[in-house]
C-alpha cells in the first residue's frame, strides 16, 4: 500500500536518522492524531487556549508556568524576546531590533550549534545578540562571568548531542553563575526526554520540542518561572505572530504529554537496544560492513547502529549513504560522522519490515562492488 507521499509523487521514506526535522521528525499515534483533528475542527478563544494549554503543560514540568510554542526554535525567539522587551510593548514593538537594549546572550562556544539553522541566527530572531563564550573544546567558569557586563540579559546552555560534549561548563555551574549575578538560565532542551529534570535544577527557562521525545504535532514549548512566561506570552503580539501555534498543533501536543507520561520509558530503551542488536547481527553479515552498538552521545538513553566499512569496499561512508537513498524506499541514515567514515541508524522510527530493507539494500550496494 502505498504511502499518502507516494500518491503525491514523493519517495517513501524509511528513517533510520532519527526524529529529524528534515524527515518530518516523528509519526503521530492514533490518539494524538484524533485530538489534533478535533481541535481543527472546533473554535475556541486562542489566548484561553495557549493559558490553558500552559497550565496543563506545566503539571507534567513542575513548572510554574508554560508556554506552547509552534517548535523549539520559535521557543527560543519567543524567550529572548520575552526577556529583552520584559512585556513592554514599546520594546516588543521594535524587536528584533534591540539596540541600546540589554542584549547580550552569554553561550559556550561549544554550544554554538547547527541543527538545520544555526542556534545563534534563532537567538538574533528574537533581539538577543550571542556572546561566544572560551574555545570550541574548553570553556572555564571564569570565562563566563568575566563576559557578564551591564548589557547581559541571560544566560543560554544547549542540552543536546550536537553540542560539544567534553571540556563544556555544566549546566549546574551555569546556573549558579546565572543567578549569583541575577539573571536568568536558559536551556535548550529541543530533544531531551525528562520534562522535569531541568526545571528541578534551577532553569528560569526551559524550551523542547513537542514533535521529538514527545511525538506530538508540529510544536514546542517553553516551561519555567511564571513571570518570565508571562513575558514569553506576549510575543504573540510581536514577533511571535510570524511563528503563531495553531488550535490543532495545541491539542496534539497535549494529549501526547498525556501519553508519554503513561509510556514505560524503561521498557521503550530495552526495546530500541533489543532491535538495534539484532540489525547489527544482520549487518555484520554482510562483506566490508562492522556494526556495533553506540549509546547517544548526549547520554540518553537511546541506542543506535554504529557502523564502520573496510577500505577494500572502495566506496566512503557518504557514497554508501548516497546509495542508501536512492530509488523508492528511499534510506537515510543518521548523517552525523559520514565525514569520520561512520554510519548510523537510528531504529526508534523504523516500522514492520524496515530494518529487513536496510540490510537488503546495503547488502545489495557490498555486493555490487
Amino acid at each position: 500500500m502505498k504511502t499518502i507521499y507516494e500518491n503525491i509523487g514523493l519517495q517513501r521514506v524509511v528513517n533510520a536518522s532519527g526524529r529529524m526535522t528534515y524527515l518530518g521528525v516523528s509519526t503521530l499515534s492514533d490518539e494524538v492524531a484524533k485530538a489534533a483533528v478535533e481541535g481543527g475542527q472546533n473554535y475556541v478563544v486562542i489566548a484561553d487556549l495557549i493559558d490553558k494549554a500552559g497550565e496543563l503543560i506545566s503539571k507534567h514540568t513542575g513548572a510554574e508556568d508554560s508556554c506552547v510554542t509552534c517548535s523549539a526554535s520559535a521557543g527560543i525567539a519567543i524567550s529572548m524576546a520575552g526577556l529583552i522587551s520584559k512585556g513592554k510593548t514599546s520594546v516588543m514593538y521594535r524587536l528584533p531590533d534591540s539596540s541600546g537594549l540589554k542584549n547580550e546572550v552569554i553561550i559556550q562556544k561549544g554550544h554554538c550549534v547547527d541543527y538545520g539553522a544555526p542556534i545563534t541566527t534563532i537567538i538574533r530572531l528574537g533581539g538577543g545578540v550571542p556572546v561566544e563564550v572560551g574555545n570550541a573544546n574548553m570553556v572555564h567558569p571564569e570565562e563566563i562571568e568575566e563576559a557578564i557586563s551591564e548589557n547581559t540579559v541571560c544566560l543560554f546552555y544547549c542540552k543536546s548531542h550536537h553540542c560539544v560534549q567534553k571540556g563544556m561548563v555544566s549546566l549546574e555551574e551555569m546556573i549558579s553563575i546565572a543567578h549569583k549575578h541575577d539573571l536568568p538560565l536558559v536551556v535548550d532542551a529541543a530533544a531531551e526526554e525528562d520534562m522535569r529534570k531541568y526545571v528541578a535544577m534551577g532553569a528560569d527557562l526551559v524550551v523542547y520540542s513537542g514533535a521529538k521525545a514527545l511525538e506530538a504535532t508540529t510544536s514546542g514549548f517553553i516551561t519555567g518561572r511564571k513571570d518570565l512566561i508571562s513575558y514569553c506570552k506576549k510575543q504573540y503580539a510581536g514577533i511571535g505572530r510570524a511563528m503563531k501555534v495553531g488550535k490543532e498543533q495545541i491539542m496534539g501536543l497535549i494529549a501526547a504529554m498525556d501519553r508519554y507520561d503513561n509510556i514505560d520509558h524503561d521498557k521503550v530503551a530495552e526495546e530500541n537496544l533489543k532491535t538495534v542488536n539484532a540489525l547489527n547481527e544482520q549487518i555484520n553479515k554482510i562483506p566490508y560492513c562492522h556494526a556495533s552498538l553506540l549509546q547517544d552521545e548526549a547520554g540518553r538513553k537511546i541506542y543506535r547502529s554504529k557502523v564502520t566499512f573496510d577500505k577494500e569496499c572502495g566506496m566512503s561512508a557518504y557514497e554508501i549513504s548516497d546509495k542508501l537513498k536512492e530509488g523508492n524506499p528511499s534510506i537515510h541514515c543518521r548523517p552525523n560522522q559520514l565525514n569520520l567514515g561512520v554510519m548510523m541508524f537510528d531504529v526508534r522510527p523504523l516500522v514492520k519490515g524496515d530494518s529487513e530493507l536496510i540490510v537488503e539494500k546495503l547488502r545489495k550496494i557490498m555486493e555490487e562492488i
